[in-house]
């Protein structure tokens, strides 16, 4: 029988360094042919990705993003993930789309925060706090074990919820002061225009941008993309579909070559220095989701 791993099943037999050590290794694997669709009405959105990999296999995944569903109750995004063999195509594993999209959109940023953060970050800054911001607490926290957290959320009480979820945490209402203390800042909003201020960076920082998914959505100005070294999960899935680059790509304000490295460029995608500031989009393109279904998988079948 084809396996279907739901949630708290597949999640029992996780980690975050385990993950983040499998999409390192994915990405040593030939590149990925990834296709990506979208679908639009008003706010409402369908992403369809798949992605193939030599030697890993092929996933499918669709997701609609429904913003209202907030004042319904209702989970905002939803969908379904099939995972497929790479020897003879056939379904190997359906995944609870929900355990994939966790794990793949935090474990995305925390490889990004392991390569690209000045060693010794310890002030954690989370801007949002919905349910991709209660992931980058468990992942951050996983790799950062002894660092002080805060959280910043438009709405004060989801920031105080959060904050209550987790020890070491800590609700803040100035966004630019936190934004100036952090070593780290990962920022999960539903945003449409910045909130993030390149004035308010200082050299040393790491800032990982997560909820743009839209051709008309940022979540940091250009100050901020002119201040800091990019980089990027994958260039095929952001520059040409995610605003956050493509709107200062069509404006002039950057160029595709100041885009330092993705994944697929290992040994550029580090920190330089201990002064500059490093800027990392998480594209979450459907190779990711391919590499974080096999790890669910294998993890699964180990258990």
């Amino acid at each position: 029988m084809i396996p279907m791993i739901g949630f708290e099943e597949g999640e029992r037999a996780l980690d975050w360094l385990g993950l983040t050590d499998a999409l390192a290794a994915g990405h040593d694997l030939p590149r990925a042919e990834v296709e990506d669709g979208f679908l639009y009405r008003g706010d409402d959105t369908l992403l369809n990705r798949a992605a193939w990999i030599d030697g890993l296999g092929l996933a499918v995944k669709s997701a609609t993003i429904f913003a209202g569903n907030r004042d319904r109750g209702l989970p905002t995004i939803n969908g379904g993930v099939s995972l497929y063999s790479d020897t003879d195509g056939t379904l190997e594993a359906v995944i609870d789309f929900h355990l994939v999209t966790k794990w793949k959109t935090a474990g995305d940023s925390l490889l990004a925060a392991r390569r690209l953060a000045r060693p010794g970050s310890d002030r954690i800054l989370i801007v949002g706090a919905g349910t991709v911001a209660r992931s980058l607490r468990e992942a951050y926290g996983a790799a950062f074990p002894g660092a002080r957290f805060r959280v910043w959320n438009r709405s004060p009480d989801a920031a105080e919820a959060l904050a209550a979820d987790y020890p070491g945490t800590r609700a803040v209402g100035d966004l630019e002061a936190a934004v100036k203390d952090a070593d780290i800042i990962t920022c999960a909003t539903m945003a449409t225009q910045p909130v993030i201020r390149g004035d308010w960076l200082r050299p040393g920082q790491h800032l990982d941008l997560i909820g743009a998914y839209r051709p008309d959505m940022r979540e940091a100005d250009d100050t901020a993309l002119t201040r800091a070294r990019l980089f990027l999960d994958s260039r095929a899935t952001v520059l040409e579909h995610i605003g956050e680059f493509r709107t200062p790509l069509s404006e002039g304000v950057i160029a595709e070559t100041d885009v330092v490295a993705d994944f697929y460029d290992a040994p550029a995608f580090r920190r330089g220095s201990d002064d500059e500031i490093t800027l990392f989009k998480n594209g979450g393109g459907a190779h990711l989701d391919l590499m974080t279904a096999r790890y669910i998988l294998d993890r699964w079948r180990a258990a």
